[in-house]
């Protein structure tokens, strides 16, 4: 593990203090666990936007597929079969 100073805005560390006398965690288990919560949070946030983007691409590039597709008679959106 690695020892890091901390500043915390004194109601969030009595806000935590006074948690954790009802509890067995210790504070440094309680902010490590705060700060992986956040963590994956975040990961999973960053996830849904490059997510959201790429589908945005996807969309864009099949729908411009389809059109040329259609040009050549290749395929037809109308209930008819092309042969």
């Amino acid at each position: 593990m690695v020892s890091i100073s901390l500043k915390l805005d004194e109601k969030i560390l009595e806000e935590t203090e006074q948690m954790l006398r009802n509890s067995q965690q210790s504070r440094n288990a309680n902010i490590n666990e705060a700060v992986a919560h956040y963590n994956q949070l975040k990961k999973r946030a960053q996830i849904a936007t490059q997510l959201a983007t790429e589908s945005a691409l996807v969309r864009a590039s099949s729908t411009e597929v389809l059109s040329e597709m259609e040009n050549l008679g290749l395929y037809s959106a109308s209930p008819h079969i092309i042969q």
